[in-house]
């Protein structure tokens, strides 16, 4: 009969990978609270794998909607400068960091909330300052950057084709004042030649 030795196996942990893997996730929230002109806070409970997806192409792919752990956002928020209040971090959270046009971007929000009630807007950031929903909501009230800088270009079409009328009608008056004493100059030299050669008509005497 053989008697085999137990053989112990000993696995050795790797702490190390998943605080390696949480300090990387923290390091790409802070670079994003950094180069963001915006950050709003949501919370996303209820809403369908489908919608976060449109919600995401509705947004563009210059910003960038994530679904972050309350945890780490506190962490990162505090490592690049930006003040959260706790309040803002309860529940499932997806921030909306927003490097475009932020009052652009406060409009997809609003308008994406209005047909999915369940997107919940909690607040955020904007300027480095807190800001409320309804500062949000007013923020996406306002004209975007790309409607001024056309009502811009519009007005400036429009002062620039009243600029060239007003140019061209004083060209027409002055060009039209300026040939009257030509032709009275012209004239008077022909009337006085015409005065001269005509002959000396005899003075009559009276009988």
């Amino acid at each position: 009969m053989r008697i085999y030795a137990p053989r112990i196996f000993y696995f050795k942990e790797k702490p190390n990978m998943a605080k390696s893997d949480k300090a990387a996730e923290v390091a790409e929230i802070v670079e994003d609270f950094k180069s963001a002109k915006a950050t709003v806070l949501t919370e996303y409970r209820g809403l369908t794998v489908g919608a976060m997806k449109q919600l995401r192409r509705s947004l563009g792919v210059i910003n960038k909607y994530s679904v972050l752990k309350n945890t780490l956002t506190k962490i990162a928020a505090k490592q690049a400068g930006v003040e959260i209040e706790d309040a803002l971090l309860s529940g499932p959270s997806a921030v909306a960091f927003i490097k475009g046009d932020p009052i652009d971007a406060a409009k997809k929000l609003r308008d994406f909330q209005k047909e999915n009630p369940l997107l919940v807007i909690k607040g955020g950031i904007f300027e480095g300052k807190s800001v409320t929903t309804a500062e949000i909501m007013q923020l996406a009230n306002l004209e975007s950057r790309e409607v001024l800088l056309a009502k811009i270009a519009g007005a400036m079409k429009g002062s620039l084709a009243k600029a060239i009328a007003t140019i061209d009608a004083l060209r027409i008056k002055m060009e039209s004042t300026a040939v009257k004493p030509v032709a009275t100059a012209e004239a008077a030299p022909a009337a006085q030649v015409e005065q001269a050669t005509q002959p000396e008509q005899p003075a009559q005497v009276e009988n």
